[in-house]
């Protein structure tokens, strides 16, 4: 396994910087931090005096000042992401992000003088209209500029340093298994080892791990929740989702649309797989650890990396040469980080950085069918950030809810191109199956956790929880979305800790559930045949990035996603899919 894993690509940032040590770093700060100052001076207090012509130069130089700060702090996130153990990156990481706070403060009276504007102004300048719009939606919860300065200068040492030390704390576990210390990323993959036995271990040597760092995690999801109270109780937000709404650019009635739909359809998708599949396993109940495990027919066996690629492309390609020619520059030119160490983030992600650089894409390759849909899924992201950064920064800033169709959309064509490859019936039910637990991992969980932080940021307006009320509402909400069958042991309940999306971006996680269910009704429409030209629409869909919003994104397609029956159209495919499991028994 060792030498398979040098076989693994690392990614190359020098598109960045040499190395952290780099005197660019200092001079590219130096001249940013003159240029900010001249702005300031420039457009302080003056905005509203601005001919059209100038206010669009105006902005157009913010633009370019913003991109400046995110390319060195996108660098030295990437750096700490390939090794958060490493405290020389972690302190390059907060030294930037504590010099460009204290640069970029100096910016925000920008925005809120937009805000100032009348409509007929902000009119005058329509190829940044989306980007104004998205400005104003906050426009009636900001504060004085004074205080706007405070949060801002406060997040780097308060909020930021909490999440830091998260992220440290989760890249330093190591979980005992037989004769090793296994970090996370290792330690959750045996969770899907086709022995049993090593399951049920791994599970509880990991659940073990995290009841140990319990009370730390509680006082971090408890701290931050407050933090957050605070700020939505002086903006005056109407509930603890409405920054992430309007930062998604989706209105909360679709929210809660998405969110019924998934949760009244517990019973006929996660309820209904769960019991089938501790059928196929020849049992009552399916211990919790058995949740991901392969089938007892499936093929085990490590994929090579240069399958993984091969599967990729070629999916991407049977759709759309763009998208496999784009895709291919990411193995070319060493934009992905797929080898496993310790220390590395142990999740999975695609950074879109700056538009004068480009992405970069993170996980952890084990060689699985599930790694090589990870792939697939990070490789769409990739895809859709290359295709929207002619939009610029501003414009090329994806609303999460939107970023995961591309994402998703890779991931639906590769596993068709699986599928109608493989000729065994028995394999192909058990990729069927995997399609299946994959869906739900991106629908019903993450609409789970999102009743989770619901129930946590709630509860944390009355009093701080402990640990065994935040397990108490983990087991709770667990049980009732994955269904009956699941029998959970006492060290599940703080599985909630390692979930890094509460800490890093409350609320993030229905995103996935969008995308899901929106990428289905778009591939069912794709599947139908009745949109002319689908690849061509789909691109130009990609291609918009944070320029339009999800409604008129899908217009083409025929699609309406405040239509009651948008989600249910979406939920249907995976229905279809357990249905077909069925009949093959």
């Amino acid at each position: 396994m060792e030498n398979y894993q040098e076989t693994l690509p690392i990614w190359n940032l020098n598109d960045f910087y040499a190395s952290p040590k780099d005197a660019l770093i200092q001079k590219d700060l130096e001249n940013t931090t003159k240029g900010v100052l001249s702005f300031e001076s420039t457009f302080e207090g003056k905005v509203k005096t601005l001919s059209p012509q100038a206010l669009l130069e105006s902005i157009k130089t913010y633009e370019a000042l913003q991109e400046k700060l995110y390319k060195i702090l996108s660098y030295a996130y990437l750096l700490f992401s390939e090794n958060m153990g490493d405290e020389e990156n972690a302190n390059f990481l907060q030294d930037m992000k504590e010099k460009v706070t204290d640069i970029s403060q100096h910016l925000l009276f920008f925005t809120l003088e937009l805000n100032a504007l009348d409509d007929a102004t902000l009119n005058a300048v329509p190829h940044f209209q989306p980007w104004i719009k998205q400005v104003q939606a906050f426009k009636p919860y900001q504060l004085s500029k004074d205080l706007e300065k405070m949060l801002h200068e406060k997040d780097i040492g308060a909020r930021a340093n909490w999440v830091r030390l998260y992220d440290e704390t989760l890249a330093s576990l190591r979980f005992p298994f037989e004769k090793e210390d296994l970090p996370i990323s290792d330690i959750l993959n045996k969770l899907s080892d086709p022995d049993g036995e090593t399951r049920e271990k791994a599970a509880k040597s990991f659940g073990e791990g995290l009841q140990k760092q319990s009370t730390l995690m509680a006082l971090i999801t408890n701290t931050l929740a407050k933090d957050k109270e605070i700020t939505d109780r002086w903006r005056q937000y109407p509930s603890s989702v409405t920054a992430r709404n309007l930062d998604n650019q989706v209105e909360e009635d679709v929210v809660d649309a998405l969110v019924q739909a998934v949760k009244k359809a517990y019973p006929r998708l996660s309820h209904r797989y769960y019991a089938l599949k501790a059928q196929w396993m020849g049992k009552k109940q399916l211990p919790y650890w058995d949740r991901n495990a392969p089938l007892p027919q499936e093929n085990n066996r490590t994929i090579p990396w240069d399958e993984a690629r091969t599967i990729v492309l070629d999916a991407y390609g049977a759709f759309s040469p763009t998208m496999k020619t784009i895709g291919q520059e990411f193995f070319d030119k060493n934009w992905i980080h797929g080898r496993l160490h310790p220390g590395k983030d142990s999740g999975a992600f695609s950074h879109p950085t700056v538009p004068s650089v480009h992405p970069y894409i993170l996980l952890n390759y084990h060689g699985k069918v599930r790694d090589v849909m990870t792939l697939a899924h990070e490789l769409g992201h990739g895809v859709h950030q290359c295709l929207a950064k002619d939009q610029g920064l501003l414009l090329s800033q994806t609303p999460l809810t939107i970023a995961e169709t591309a994402s998703v959309f890779g991931e639906m064509l590769t596993f068709q191109s699986l599928l109608n490859r493989e000729k065994n019936p028995e394999q192909r039910k058990i990729l069927l199956a995997g399609k299946v637990e994959d869906m739900l991992n991106t629908v019903i969980r993450q609409i789970a956790f999102f009743d989770f932080e619901r129930q946590v940021h709630a509860k944390r307006k009355e009093k701080e929880l402990t640990v065994a009320e935040l397990g108490s509402i983990w087991m709770t909400i667990q049980q009732e979305s994955l269904g009956p069958v699941l029998a959970f042991s006492d060290e599940y309940q703080y599985f909630w800790s390692y979930i890094s999306h509460f800490i890093h971006s409350p609320f993030y996680v229905y995103a996935y559930a969008f995308g899901d269910c929106l990428v289905n009704s778009l591939y069912a429409v794709y599947q139908e045949g009745t949109v002319e030209n689908f690849e061509g629409k789909y691109l130009d869909l990609l291609k918009a990035g944070g320029s339009k919003r999800h409604d008129a994104l899908v217009a083409p397609f025929g699609l309406q996603t405040r239509d009651p029956g948008f989600w249910d159209k979406g939920l249907s495919m995976i229905e279809g899919f357990i249905s077909d499991l069925e009949r093959h028994g």
